[in-house]
C-alpha cells in the first residue's frame, strides 16, 4: 500500500488518481472512474469529484493508496 500526503483537508477523486501517476491524465482519470474500476474505501465509486479525504484508502489496477 502506497501513502499519499494531503496538503489540504481533502483532493478529489480524479486529482488523487492524476497526482499519484496511476493514470496519466484527467481524461483517463475520468473513464476509469466512470467505468467502476475504482473503489474508495472497499466500495466503487463513480464521483470524479468525490472528496478524498485523510484515512481514506483508494484502490485501482490492484494498487491502493492510502490518503495522510
Amino acid at each position: 500500500m502506497r501513502e499519499f500526503r494531503l496538503k489540504d483537508d481533502f483532493i478529489k477523486l480524479g486529482q488523487l488518481l492524476k497526482a499519484t501517476g496511476l493514470v496519466s491524465t484527467g481524461v483517463d482519470a475520468k473513464f476509469v472512474i466512470q467505468e467502476g474500476e475504482v473503489e474508495v474505501n472497499g466500495c466503487v465509486c463513480t464521483q470524479r469529484g468525490k472528496k478524498i479525504i485523510s484515512g481514506d484508502i483508494v484502490t485501482y489496477n490492484g494498487e491502493q493508496i492510502k490518503c495522510l
